[in-house]
């Protein structure tokens, strides 16, 4: 059998001056010689959703020009996606919003605007 995987997206409070952190990867003991458990975690401070949902809420207002930002996904949720066969930076940004909401991860939606 392969190996299980566990992923968790762990937020917490932090300052305003934290900024978003790499991920951090540690095999879980649980004296299972055939498998194993490997936890992902990712701290995504409370000031990094804060400025994604004023950046979402002031989308509407604002206009785009030739780029326009759709969403800000911690890396943890892309390397996800790689290891499932989605790969964002491949897909269409209206893709990329289709499995976000899906995942129930709207809050890195960076817009409101239809993609």
């Amino acid at each position: 059998l392969g190996p299980t995987c566990i992923f968790i997206l762990r937020r917490k409070l932090m300052s305003d001056t934290d900024t978003l952190h790499s991920v951090q990867s540690r095999v879980l003991d649980d004296n299972d010689e055939q498998n194993f458990n490997i936890q992902q975690t990712q701290h995504i401070p409370q000031s990094f959703l804060d400025n994604i949902r004023s950046q979402r809420e002031d989308s509407l207002g604002t206009n785009a020009g030739d780029y326009m930002s759709v969403a800000r996904v911690p890396v943890l949720v892309h390397e996800k996606w790689l290891r499932e066969g989605f790969d964002m930076m491949k897909e269409p940004a209206y893709a990329i919003v289709a499995r976000l909401k899906q995942e129930s991860l709207d809050a890195f939606l960076t817009t409101q605007k239809k993609v």
